[in-house]
């Protein structure tokens, strides 16, 4: 399955996204626009505190939903930035802890049907105290919960954020949270 592009127009440039107009031809021979966002891509972290009992967790308000809204430390890549890199200074300027270790453990795709950010999905452990530096357009709370104190906010759909289930299910599943 595929569609060609017949034309793309590039309508809106911004700091961290584009959204451009695709005229394509699907495989049927029918033809159609898709209106796509391009991202440079993400990073979220899943940060396991020294107890190994809690997350790291920080709340920002997101002017687009107008609440504060519960997340993993997360971050833009900039262009050409390693994610790497990008998730151990995403983490030390959210939260003001630096990882000893820290590994990838996913990526998802935020939402392929017009937007292309991939979003890569890092487990952070063995912190220390850095400083913490959020970008000065942020205003973040740092927060700290047990891994069923944030079951139980995602099952009572407190806590809603894709990118945070997401990395939580990943923790998980790759063992390096037990519930």
């Amino acid at each position: 399955m595929e569609e060609k592009t017949i034309s793309s127009e590039i309508i809106y440039q911004g700091n961290v996204i584009s959204l451009k107009v695709d005229t394509v031809e699907l495989s049927n021979g029918i033809i159609s626009t898709r209106e796509i966002i391009n991202h440079n891509g993400s990073v979220a972290i899943v940060a396991l505190d020294n107890d190994n009992l809690s997350l790291l967790m920080v709340r920002q308000y997101r002017k687009a939903v107008e609440e504060a809204v519960l997340e993993v430390p997360a971050g833009t890549l900039e262009i050409n930035e390693d994610p790497l890199i990008c998730a151990y200074r995403e983490l030390e300027e959210e939260t003001g802890y630096v990882a000893n270790h820290m590994e990838k453990i996913g990526s998802i795709m935020v939402s392929p049907g017009f937007l292309d950010e991939k979003t890569d999905i890092y487990f952070a452990k063995d912190l220390y105290l850095g400083n913490i530096n959020p970008d000065e357009d942020e205003v973040l709370l740092l927060e700290k919960y047990s891994i069923q104190e944030i079951l139980d906010l995602i099952n009572r759909e407190i806590l809603t954020d894709a990118k945070t289930i997401a990395a939580i299910h990943y923790a998980i599943q790759k063992g390096k949270i037990s519930i």
